[in-house]
């Protein structure tokens, strides 16, 4: 378990909104010292609380405009470390989640269209050894999508104003 006092959670909460933000604006929107903000954010960084930066693209500037979730069953043990690695090395997959249930794993994929989904489930997850079956849904709609995780005791928003 992770222990992070108040400022912790302000720094992670800034970054989470604007991962650009400079050491010295954390410093001056916490009233601390851009030397003691360097070193909170170094150690946030070291004990892989703060994991990377990254820049978030729109899909349709890619022409990615299918989002799918394909949900994939296998006849390995659960945790199978061979399956696992050839499914997380597949290209185009966002993300992957070993799933309690009927099914094993639970990937979520963009791609150009419909033909490209099939093209690809053909050529790339066809080539993974012991699926059994899949599932495929295809989202229709996107309401929200979000990285960012809710952290704790900045939940309400006059909290969060008070950054």
């Amino acid at each position: 378990m992770f222990e992070l006092d108040d400022i912790d959670l302000k720094i992670l909460a800034l970054k989470q909104d604007n991962a650009c933000m400079s050491n010295a604006d954390l410093a001056k929107s916490l009233g601390m010292a851009p030397s003691a903000m360097l070193e909170r954010v170094r150690k946030l960084e070291k004990r892989g609380i703060i994991q990377s930066y990254t820049t978030r693209i729109n899909p349709l500037a890619l022409n990615q405009r299918l989002l799918a979730f394909v949900f994939i069953k296998t006849s390995s043990a659960p945790c199978d470390c061979n399956q696992d690695e050839a499914i997380v090395q597949l290209p185009g997959i966002q993300e992957v989640h070993h799933i309690a249930g009927d099914d094993c794993y639970l990937i979520k994929i963009r791609t150009e269209n419909s033909q490209s989904l099939v093209k690809w489930m053909r050529e790339e997850l066809g080539r993974v050894s012991g699926i059994l079956s899949t599932r495929t849904t295809i989202v229709l709609e996107t309401l929200k999508e979000t990285t960012q995780l809710t952290i704790p005791n900045l939940q309400n928003e006059n909290d969060r104003q008070q950054l």
